[in-house]
């Protein structure tokens, strides 16, 4: 079988696959005169129940803390002080992945570096002390992703994120920058007589 079939019976991405080969776990059973990789079921077998043994062993447990700016420095140490705390009490192996940057914001290398790895399988459970911490809005389609791969989420608090006022509004003078720029664009004066307005607001709120 493929690459792609082969990985789709392990449950993992071919990067994986491609990975294993080069650590000695598993290499594939012979090559194509144009060098693709080609698999027996037979093979595969031992591994599907190797992997499904120990798989909550093998594979890493992600800790994620996020934070909006520079300024809520102290509010991201206690969120990794926090995560390695309930982490340690359960015995679990952990990193932490940690992100500067707007939960309105898509590109932070962390959240990136993380959504990469969750995509290739190499994550069994994943840890949050607030799902606001991953995403503002979108978290629940990455928890839906997890969901697929098997992976646990853990949000140690359930409840709102009420230590994050100051990091909530910016998200939301975010969004107010966004849409009004697309309504009046980017540099117009009513653009910006808008968005002061609706800073104040969201601030004095």
């Amino acid at each position: 079988m493929t690459i792609n079939e082969a990985a789709e019976v392990l449950g993992v991405s071919t990067s994986t696959l491609r990975r294993w080969e080069k650590e000695g776990k598993l290499n594939a059973d012979e090559r194509t005169r144009g060098n693709q990789r080609r698999y027996k079921l037979s093979s595969l077998r031992p591994m599907v129940r190797k992997f499904d043994s120990c798989k909550s062993e093998e594979l890493a447990t992600i800790a994620y803390a996020r934070v909006s700016s520079n300024d809520q420095k102290q509010d991201l140490i206690r969120q990794e002080e926090m995560l390695s705390l309930y982490c340690s009490k359960n015995g679990w192996s952990f990193e932490i992945i940690k992100d500067l940057g707007s939960g309105m914001n898509y590109k932070k290398k962390g959240l990136k570096e993380l959504i990469s790895r969750i995509l290739d399988g190499d994550i069994g459970r994943l840890v949050l002390t607030h799902k606001d911490r991953l995403l503002r809005f979108g978290s629940e389609l990455i928890f839906s992703i997890c969901e697929m791969k098997n992976i646990e989420v853990v949000i140690i608090n359930q409840g709102e994120d009420t230590s994050f006022e100051e990091d909530l509004a910016k998200d939301v003078l975010e969004i107010i920058t966004v849409f009004s720029a697309r309504l009046y664009g980017s540099r117009s004066h009513k653009n910006k007589k808008m968005i002061e307005k609706m800073q104040k607001a969201v601030l004095d709120g």
